[in-house]
């Protein structure tokens, strides 16, 4: 395992966790939910971009010096 490996398995494991969080924040609903749901849909939306740009990276890196 390299460094982009791990790198993409953190990645989805927050995209992962930050999307239960808001799940449980339309679940739990009232302001809770008003004040936490766009926030976390943000967040997630940038976890998920860093983590299509860690894989292409590592994808490019594996296949410029073989792997």
């Amino acid at each position: 395992m390299n460094v982009f490996d791990i790198l993409v398995l953190l990645a989805i494991g927050a995209v992962a966790i930050t999307l239960g969080f808001g799940i449980y924040s339309l679940f739990r609903g009232g302001d809770y939910a008003r004040s936490n749901s766009n926030k976390l849909m943000r967040l997630r939306v940038v976890l998920q971009a860093t983590a299509i740009v860690l894989l292409m990276a590592g994808l490019w890196w594996k296949s410029t010096h073989g792997a």
